[in-house]
């Protein structure tokens, strides 16, 4: 009996859109650093981080959910991590390279909606 072709998992990248906004808060953070509007993008940073995280648990990528949340301990405006200078810069850089490739790489099943009837 011939094997019949089973219908392929339809997948979603549902950490795309905060991680864009992630990046793009981080991105903005460098030519804010050192004044008062820095503790604003702290802020951000810290809690798209954690729905990045959040989101890569919930659909069972945990792995995935380790380098953001290192990000999310960096920029935690609660405990300040000591970090100045050029460090801090190419920092922002890499927090950014790393939401973004959160969001790209990171794809889950997207479960069917139910029918109605």
């Amino acid at each position: 009996m011939p094997k019949q072709p089973s219908t392929p998992e339809r997948t979603g990248r549902p950490v795309l859109l905060p991680s864009i906004l992630g990046a793009a808060a981080v991105m903005a953070g460098l030519f804010v650093i050192g004044t008062d509007g820095y503790t604003v993008i702290r802020y951000l940073v810290s809690i798209l981080a954690l729905i990045v995280a959040v989101m890569a648990v919930q659909s069972a990528r945990w792995p995935w959910s380790i380098p953001v949340v290192v990000i999310a301990i960096v920029w935690n405006p609660v405990f300040v991590v000591p970090l100045e200078g050029t460090v801090f810069a190419a920092l922002h850089i890499v927090a950014a390279a790393v939401f973004l490739a959160t969001g790209l790489l990171l794809r889950a099943p997207i479960e069917p909606a139910p029918r109605r009837r």
